[in-house]
């Protein structure tokens, strides 16, 4: 039986467990590009969310960081000026045990930006109303999608990759 970590042999049949140790806003950026050039009247916007995930092990024993990165860009549907532009780096420190590492990396990329997507919706609805719009309220985002769709690129970029 292979050791974890700390030396310890894994306990067969023990559930995954995981602690959100911690989460906080990263880097944030809002900019009210409307304002900035004063236009007047009601404006229809056009919202698009990119959504991308990064992961990575702390120096501590089991823990991780996961960052959840978003990028809400909105423009008008009628003109296709900029609106708003709002770029949100959300991360979470998280302890994990009981996971095997070959089901470690969907574990980080699925699981956790599911713990900290209802903050980041709520700081995403306080920012844009606050910054002079309708609280934009996010859509559930689809992780495991999310993380299917990036296996898949990677696979077809590796696929289309010249043989040397």
């Amino acid at each position: 039986m292979a050791e974890n970590e700390n030396g310890a042999a894994p306990q067969a049949g023990q559930p995954p467990k995981m602690n959100v140790l911690a989460q906080f806003v990263r880097d944030m950026s809002f900019e009210n590009i409307l304002s900035q050039k004063g236009v007047t009247g009601e404006v229809q916007p056009d919202v698009q969310v990119q959504v991308n995930l990064d992961a990575k092990k702390r120096s501590a024993d089991n823990q991780y960081e996961v960052i959840l990165k978003l990028k809400v860009e909105a423009k008008s549907k009628g003109t296709g000026d900029h609106l708003f532009l709002l770029e949100l780096d959300y991360a979470g420190v998280f302890q994990i045990e009981n996971v095997p590492e070959d089901q470690m990396h969907p574990f980080l990329l699925i699981e956790c930006p599911r713990m900290l997507f209802p903050f980041v919706r709520r700081i995403v609805s306080d920012v844009t109303r606050d910054g002079g719009f309708m609280p934009l309220n996010l859509d559930t985002i689809d992780f495991l999608a999310l993380y299917r769709a990036e296996i898949a690129k990677r696979q077809q970029e590796a696929a289309a990759a010249p043989v040397s």
